[in-house]
């Protein structure tokens, strides 16, 4: 198990995605410590993107260096179309090269860790988990709308050599 992304926060912070992940799922499965590779929310952004990158890269070595080819990846899609966190207006929606990458999110005032489009565009499946009506008329400019990723952050995810699904509910489901 692998995250997408996190808050730069400690592992038992409230708002830190590991910590929700393992109260919610993780825990119940009993998975072993050393299949979960969390991101490190409570040290420097930049340390922690590099060392998370470099643990991608020795996963992944033996089967691609060139990028990470995760099997399957889940993905929220927010109010404003971003994914992960690849906002609207940040720079990491640019990144080119790297796997995860550091990303402050101006509107939140805050440092974010994030897997880059490089690397969820060369997972095997990709799977937009969407609900709520107060994301209807995004996920209808996203879906529907002209191309403008820079906008709407999730544009941006195209698998390479894989496949893309929408897991929609009804309420966000009512623009399309």
């Amino acid at each position: 198990v692998f995250w997408g992304d996190e808050r730069c926060v400690p592992p038992d912070h409230p708002d830190s995605n590991y910590r929700q992940a393992r109260d919610l799922l993780l825990e119940k499965i009993h998975l072993p410590a050393e299949n979960m590779h969390r991101m490190r929310g409570e040290i420097e952004p930049e340390q922690a993107a590099a060392e998370y990158e470099q643990i991608l890269r020795m996963f992944f070595a033996a089967e691609n260096p060139a990028h990470p080819r995760f099997d399957m990846l889940l993905q929220g899609m927010g109010e404003d179309g971003h994914t992960a966190s690849l906002f609207p207006g940040t720079r990491a929606l640019y990144e080119r090269s790297r796997w995860v990458l550091e990303n402050y999110v101006p509107k939140l005032d805050m440092w974010r860790i994030t897997l880059t489009t490089i690397a969820i565009n060369a997972a095997a499946h990709v799977i937009f988990l969407v609900e709520g009506q107060n994301k209807a008329e995004t996920l209808r400019a996203v879906i529907r709308g002209p191309h403008q990723p820079e906008k709407y952050p999730a544009q941006f995810v195209q698998p390479v050599n894989g496949e893309l699904t929408w897991m929609i509910d009804e309420a966000a489901a009512t623009g399309l």
